[in-house]
């Protein structure tokens, strides 16, 4: 293959318009002997000569004359493309796609949102609330520059950062008798019918998981898609709640009891994006304004 180089060229265009090689070197700022070789070197590559050379007159030859006739339009187009892809180094305008799964959506990405306008101007932060799977088969196919969701479980392909941890907790009636107690260890849950999120939220792989580690065969009464459906069958009698902290808002949780769950049991935050998908500089600020207002509100992961 030709190993050609664009200072190759360029020293070539000097002295097909000067016709003489101290000129060209003046034109570009090179010592005479340093075009000399830069032709010999781009003539070496090519496999035939581009200048008749004379005491008197430095001639292109006709295959001279018609790498000539190409490389102005050809270098004029290089060093446009090379100026637009340089100014996205300093691009910071344009919209910003992220996925979130929807505890995320509702608790942590309005007030980032809310920062991007402020800190970010110029900047769309355009959010899709997905449930876990969906938002990250939309990083996989690149639908979104990144997400943020549950620690996935299998990631190979993509690059996490976890930027919070929160714990599960107890949602139950007032007057449950789980209520009563100040904290409720995981093995209590085995003696009452559970309301618990399903398989296509990213907690819910993580609660079974914990439940099983202490042993307990779960009842699972429902199992359903949002938080909020979660607190109105809990609400309603149905059974206690297993859910994390992110998702118990006030408003949500109002005449409900919520207690730790212990021992701790956390779950990850993390955002991710393709392994071999480099960020957009206006991307990056997005990806570390979010990581700063998790940290701010909800304290280091």
């Amino acid at each position: 293959m030709m190993n050609v180089s664009l200072r190759q060229l360029r020293v070539f265009q000097a002295v097909a318009a000067e016709r003489n090689f101290s000129r060209a070197g003046e034109r570009i700022g090179l010592t005479q002997p340093a075009v000399s070789r830069a032709v010999t070197e781009l003539e070496g590559q090519l496999g035939l000569r581009l200048f008749d050379r004379t005491t008197r007159e430095v001639a292109p030859t006709e295959a001279g004359r018609s790498l000539a006739g190409h490389l102005d339009r050809l270098i004029d187009e290089l060093e446009t493309a090379l100026l637009d892809v340089q100014g996205m180094a300093t691009d910071r305008r344009g919209r910003v796609r992220v996925a979130s799964s929807p505890t995320l959506s509702a608790n942590l990405m309005p007030a980032c949102i809310s920062a991007a306008a402020q800190r970010l101007p110029g900047v769309e932060l355009v959010l899709l609330d997905r449930v876990q799977q969906d938002g990250l088969g939309s990083i996989r196919a690149g639908e979104v520059d990144f997400g943020a969701v549950i620690d996935p479980a299998d990631a190979d392909d993509l690059h996490c950062e976890t930027i919070l941890r929160e714990p599960f907790c107890l949602v139950c009636p007032a007057d449950h008798p789980l209520a009563q107690r100040g904290a409720v260890p995981w093995r209590a849950l085995a003696e009452h019918p559970l309301v618990l999120l399903d398989h296509a939220s990213g907690s819910r792989r993580l609660i079974d998981q914990a439940l099983a580690r202490h042993g307990v065969r779960p009842q699972v009464a429902q199992q359903l898609g949002h938080p909020t459906t979660v607190f109105r069958m809990v609400d309603a009698g149905l059974g206690v709640g297993v859910l994390p902290r992110l998702a118990l808002a006030p408003a949500d949780t109002a005449g409900l009891a919520v207690r730790d769950l212990v021992p701790r049991v956390d779950r990850a935050v993390v955002l991710a994006h393709r392994r071999n998908r480099t960020l957009s500089p206006r991307a990056q600020q997005v990806w570390e304004l979010v990581r700063t207002v998790a940290r701010a509100r909800y304290g280091e992961a």
